[in-house]
């Protein structure tokens, strides 16, 4: 029986089931490389299911078996792509299957910010009244850039959409949008945005897309919302940018360094919500994204079969 190896503790019943014809091997959640590795070089999977962790090179050359590696998930950045074309082995991400859930935390996170639900919910808590001195940003009628059209910046445009906002985009490989969604360039982006919207995959291109320079050309007391990766951000100017005003919130579901450690100048920081990564862990995600990184495995085993 071959193997198929799972970069985490778990996959939903359902993926389990679609891939009951393999031995599969568990890594746990969040392993280090070098125990992928010697997982690879123990069992030489023909596939892998990757969740958490990083799949390098040495990996891949652990497994000469391995056909394919199938994302548990949208974003296929903690795979060495090039490594895996180097060597002829498959990369195939779970493109949509989180698409709903990673939308809702954008627009909770949104919401939270143009709310300051966590300001006024700890001020309550407290025991305050803050009724007097509260003002909040009404999002109809406001501009929202969205970063990204693809499953999930789609359907977040939806939703702001059906908020009453006025949808821009921008994403030179999408193609057939609804005619609610303008496209543009990014610099016409930044400086028309009130509210920014990541949801787009990191690139070597795109990395610090929003940065001192590009943050100083927004409006003043733009809203700014990542649920995509941490890498798309330089930290350090959005920081910068929320302390002097120039960005009014940022939520943040992603991270440069995951997970978080304590001390980073984020916590704590006024104007700045924080989750942890969340966006696509819902009962719903969950299920889709086993699903479809399995079936994902298995047709591209099957593929390769057949052309072998």
């Amino acid at each position: 029986m071959s193997t198929i190896l799972v970069s985490s503790d778990a996959l939903a019943p359902q993926a389990l089931e679609l891939l009951k014809e393999y031995a599969l091997v568990f890594t746990g959640k969040n392993p280090q490389e070098e125990h992928i590795v010697a997982l690879c070089r123990e069992h030489n999977p023909v596939a892998m299911i990757v969740r958490y962790g990083k799949i390098g090179a040495a990996a891949m050359d652990a497994a000469p078996a391995m056909k394919v590696l199938s994302k548990h998930g949208s974003g296929t950045d903690n795979i060495d792509k090039a490594a895996a074309k180097e060597r002829g082995i498959d990369v195939v991400a779970a493109a949509g299957a989180n698409a709903a859930a990673v939308a809702e935390q954008a627009l909770a996170l949104l919401m939270a910010c143009a709310k300051s639900v966590s300001r006024v919910d700890a001020r309550m808590h407290a025991g305050h009244w803050d009724k007097a001195g509260h003002m909040s940003v009404e999002l109809d009628g406001l501009t929202v850039g969205v970063v990204g059209l693809g499953a999930i910046g789609q359907r977040f445009a939806r939703m702001a959409h059906g908020l009453g906002m006025r949808v821009l985009g921008f994403d030179p490989y999408a193609q057939s949008l609804p005619d609610y969604i303008t496209t543009t360039d990014m610099p016409n982006l930044l400086r028309e945005a009130d509210v920014i919207s990541l949801h787009c995959p990191l690139t070597d291109e795109n990395r610090h897309m929003l940065n001192d320079a590009t943050l100083a050309t927004c409006k003043p007391g733009v809203i700014v919302v990542n649920t995509a990766r941490g890498g798309l951000i330089d930290e350090a100017a959005l920081l910068a940018a929320v302390q002097s005003g120039q960005v009014m919130g940022a939520g943040l579901d992603s991270f440069a360094v995951e997970p978080m450690q304590p001390g980073h100048p984020f916590q704590g920081q006024p104007g700045i919500v924080l989750s942890p990564h969340i966006g696509a862990v819902t009962n719903g995600a969950y299920v889709n994204m086993g699903v479809f990184a399995a079936r994902n495995a298995l047709a591209s085993l099957a593929r390769r079969a057949v052309t072998a």
